[in-house]
């Protein structure tokens, strides 16, 4: 009886520790690639703004260097993202009584395209977008300005990261 214990005992610690090396955090887990590229985005919207295009690529670039184990490289990446920044549009959503913006949307919309070196059916040509809603009584300008596009870029970086490498 004493070695029947022991044999299921260590029957499950093998099963629970085999099984557990492969989990990861973040989703990413069986990567062949060891590094990953990101080309600059460049800002074809309408409305330009100085600055996006570097802001865009270097959150892209820390937020893939904080959530994996891949090394940033500027050429011959195994994992290589580039695109261009689409829209970066501000609309009023809601109007006040005298047909004034109550509130106005910042959208950035990004085109990305994905390739993996060792894996050609894993590219992908998307394109991701998120807003920001602000008081139409105020300009978006200064700290206000940072907070939209951080947040905004924040979500947008993150849906290309589950889509691209967490395939969620």
């Amino acid at each position: 009886m004493q070695k029947i214990k022991y044999t299921l005992l260590s029957l499950v610690l093998i099963t629970t520790t085999q099984s557990c090396w492969k989990y990861s955090f973040t989703g990413v887990s069986d990567l062949k690639a060891e590094t990953f590229q990101v080309n600059y985005f460049q800002n074809n919207s309408a409305l330009i703004e100085p600055g996006l295009e570097r802001d865009f690529t270097i959150a892209l670039q820390d937020l893939l260097t904080n959530q994996t184990s891949l090394g940033l490289v500027t050429s011959n990446g195994d994992l290589v993202y580039e695109g261009e920044i689409s829209e970066y549009r501000i609309s009023p959503t809601t109007a006040t009584s005298d047909n004034r913006a109550a509130q106005n949307r910042l959208t950035i919309s990004v085109q990305v395209r994905f390739y993996d070196k060792n894996d050609p059916e894993a590219e992908l040509d998307q394109r991701f977008s998120f807003f920001y809603d602000y008081p139409g009584s105020s300009q978006l300008v200064g700290s206000q300005k940072t907070a939209a596009h951080e947040e905004i870029f924040e979500r947008i970086t993150q849906d290309i990261f589950n889509a691209t490498l967490a395939k969620w």
